[in-house]
């Protein structure tokens, strides 16, 4: 039996069309590139269970069919940035009795190009044209990337429709916190709904019955300092609407977090652990900036001794990077989800300008140094930490003998505390010299720092005119029963 007696060929053009019997596991390059070429194009059918050039059908039975399935969507997953637009569908026929079936792929022109294929580290973009999957040419990068609409995922178009009945918890959530409805006028003006009646992503993320991926979030409590260090207590996963998502990690901390009594002159006052307007304000804040393009990926709840870590997937958008920051006041971030804002602000639970940290920074500002909240970000998450009131030492920082390295060359007696310190977090030289006992002095900087990062051990950086150092983990390791601190 052939491809034509179970599709309407009329409906197929050859060149947007591909076939193959199963998907080769030792040459994976070889099938994604046509998933890639076809979303760099104007998409194009893929069939799996298929001959090629005949067409003549070979098909799986149901299993082997969801496993080509399954092996299909965790590659693509996994090599296709950004990830392309998709459907998978199974087609059933008949044969001497038996049920088999084949997977027809309809893949979508991407409307964010170029699509790149990246396989053990290397990247590559391909292009399908007359019938052939090449690698696309200079010209046709130029091409893709002048067109493309460079839309964030929140607001490119979806294939759902608008059904204010499917936003009960949305509603409800802003009533709870706003007091007021949200109306289907606002939400066409915001874009939550285009001039279609179609929902764009970020709209499908509130939906009620929403529980992919693009939520994922990941709870933990240590009964220590570090990842490695102490047993991990408890480890939850969660995948809902984006309400659902902020309830659930709000709910997290605060039924596992301590409760003290700090003792006055005149009174004691009982205490929490974490302050609820910025445990609530640091979730909303992970939530309203995170990437929503990186797929596999989880905001992470961490809860050790002495604080509370929150990472959201992306770094800070058009934001430097940045080391370990306690000045949250100057944080600048321009927004990557407006749309995803625009609902929280609406439901009076993010601030309508700026990065929300404000509200933080005033919950912490009888704190001591030893309990002041922090951010770190990086190129692929940003980080906020909130020290545990309640800990009465403050954040760990000892941190020394937890990492071996060969000796340096003319090195120093701080050499291993300052690679230990640094190894966990971009740190600035007034904060090692701090936390090493020593005045931050041209010296200081000079035979030992910047020593280190001229041998190679720490990797010296720059955000506006601060300059970080990081240890270089390819000549300091940590040692087994210590983690990082950020992943």
């Amino acid at each position: 039996m052939y491809l034509e007696k179970i599709i309407d060929a009329s409906e197929f053009e050859d060149i947007k069309q591909e076939c193959t019997v199963r998907l080769n596991r030792n040459d994976v390059v070889g099938w994604l590139k046509t998933i890639a070429g076809f979303s760099n194009a104007d998409g194009g059918n893929f069939f799996i269970g298929v001959e090629d050039k005949t067409n003549k059908l070979i098909g799986f039975d149901r299993m082997e069919a969801d496993n080509e399935r399954n092996y299909l969507n965790n590659q693509i997953n996994e090599h296709l940035y950004p990830r392309p637009s998709y459907s998978i569908h199974f087609l059933k026929y008949e044969i001497h009795g038996k049920e088999r079936y084949i997977l027809q792929t309809v893949v979508d022109a991407s409307e964010i190009k170029p699509v790149v294929l990246k396989l053990d580290g290397v990247p590559a973009i391909y292009m399908r044209r007359n019938g052939f999957t090449n690698a696309a040419t200079y010209e046709e990068i130029r091409r893709m990337v002048l067109e493309s609409s460079d839309l964030p995922y929140e607001q490119i178009v979806s294939k759902e429709k608008y059904a204010r009945k499917d936003f009960q918890k949305l509603l409800a959530f802003c009533k709870a916190h706003e007091g007021k409805d949200l109306s289907d006028k606002f939400l066409r003006e915001i874009g939550f709904v285009n001039q279609d009646g179609m929902l764009r992503n970020g709209a499908v993320l509130f939906r009620d019955d929403y529980d992919g991926g693009k939520t994922a979030v990941q709870c933990s409590l240590f009964s220590g300092f570090t990842k490695g260090s102490q047993r991990i207590v408890s480890v939850n996963h969660f995948t809902g609407n984006i309400t659902d998502s902020i309830q659930y990690m709000n709910d997290y901390v605060k039924v596992r977090m301590n409760h003290g009594i700090i003792k006055l002159n005149d009174r004691h006052v009982d205490v929490d652990a974490y302050p609820d307007r910025a445990l609530f304000e640091g979730i909303v804040n992970a939530v309203a900036h995170r990437d929503y393009f990186l797929d596999g990926t989880q905001i992470q709840i961490d809860m050790f001794r002495d604080r509370l870590e929150i990472s959201s997937p992306g770094s800070f958008y058009e934001g430097a990077p940045l080391g370990r920051t306690s000045d949250l006041s100057s944080i600048i971030s321009k927004r990557r989800n407006e749309l995803i804002c625009a609902v929280l602000v609406r439901c009076n639970v993010m601030e309508a300008a700026g990065t929300g940290f404000d509200k933080i920074i005033e919950d912490y500002k009888q704190a001591d140094e030893s309990h002041k909240p922090y951010v770190y970000s990086s190129s692929d998450h940003f980080m906020l930490v909130l020290p545990d009131l309640t800990y009465e030492p403050g954040l760990s920082t000892d941190l020394s003998e937890t990492v071996s390295f060969v000796p340096v060359p003319d090195g120093t007696k701080h050499d291993a505390k300052v690679l230990a310190y640094c190894y966990p977090l971009a740190r600035k030289s007034a904060d090692i010299a701090a936390y090493l006992g020593i005045a931050d002095s041209t010296y200081f900087r000079q035979k030992v720092l910047d020593h280190l990062a001229e041998t190679g051990y720490l990797e010296k950086s720059k955000a506006g005119r601060t300059v970080y150092y990081k240890s270089n983990r390819d000549l300091v390791k940590k040692e087994g029963h210590v983690c990082e601190m950020v992943n």
